[in-house]
């Protein structure tokens, strides 16, 4: 891990694209959000809440450890986020 900032950065970034990308669907598709599309958004906020809190853990035994567990989490959860854009209707 190259560095917490660095981590912390790629959460924000990513998930903010995802959000981008769902944002500008709804407004391309319907001109409005849908239940699925503002379930989905709710989603992406939650994990990213998440993800920093426990980024910002300070109480960990094993830091490295630790931070590479939250970017795997962090990789499988934005795969996910990506799937269900590619899914909305």
């Amino acid at each position: 891990m190259a560095s917490v900032k660095n981590l912390k950065k790629e959460i924000n970034y990513v998930l903010g694209d995802i959000l981008n990308i769902v944002y500008i669907w709804e407004m391309t598709s319907t001109g409005k959000p849908t239940e699925s599309s503002e379930a989905l958004v709710g989603d992406i906020y939650d994990t990213f809440d998440a993800l920093m809190v426990k980024v910002n853990q300070k109480n960990v035994e094993n830091k490295k450890a630790h931070y590479k567990l939250v970017k795997e989490e962090f990789e499988v959860a934005a795969n996910q986020f990506v799937a269900k854009v590619n899914e909305l209707n």
